[in-house]
């Protein structure tokens, strides 16, 4: 078991909120999904947000793609930028195709407000939605996932290269997938709960 050989389990983490200050997207776009973060089709519903890691002295950052179907870390990347680079380099990562994307949501960082995206999501008819300004709530499920990625693997290792960040990830990423029981699924993994045609 990759996590085992690395030393890394599931965890539980309190709620934190994020220091860092980033520049606010005001579009006047919906709130799509309101909170209501259950009862959708595999791939349908993307949720995203970024969290940060010291890697050799510096801030690196993690972008993930949640399908909220299943919770599932669909997408990833880490890169030293916090840019719309990092969030399409996290679209790159999905093993499905976009058009069978329907909505994806996210809080209001400058990251997500970038023509690269709007063009992305224009292209394959991809609705945005935005939560509203100043609350975590409103992307929950994503503030817990980046909680349980900091406890259960960036607190627990020392980076000195975003080579060893991104190689760490990757085995997560397939770790939570793949082997970790979510309470939220009945205690089963993303991928035991799509293949029993489970809906949340």
């Amino acid at each position: 078991n990759i996590m085992k050989r690395r030393g890394m389990t599931s965890a539980y983490a309190r709620r934190t909120f994020k220091p860092h200050k980033t520049r606010v997207n005001e579009a006047r776009l919906a709130n799509i999904l309101d909170r209501e973060f259950d009862g959708y089709e595999p791939r349908t519903h993307l949720a995203s947000d970024l969290t940060y890691v010291r890697v050799g002295g510096k801030w690196a950052y993690v972008c993930l793609l949640i399908d909220l179907a299943n919770r599932s870390i669909a997408g990833h990347s880490a890169d030293t930028s916090r840019t719309a680079d990092l969030v399409m380099a996290a679209f790159a990562t999905l093993d499905f195709p976009l058009t069978e994307v329907e909505v994806f949501h996210t809080d209001r960082g400058s990251e997500f407000d970038n023509a690269k995206i709007d063009e992305l999501l224009d292209v394959f008819d991809i609705r945005r939605s935005l939560s509203r300004k100043g609350n975590p709530y409103d992307n929950a499920v994503v503030e817990s996932t980046n909680r349980l990625l900091k406890k259960e693997l960036i607190y627990r290792n020392h980076y000195t290269s975003l080579e060893q960040l991104r190689s760490d990830l990757n085995d997560y990423v397939w770790w939570f997938n793949n082997q970790r029981l979510h309470s939220t699924l009945g205690y089963r993994s993303p991928k035991e709960f799509t293949e029993q045609g489970l809906v949340l």
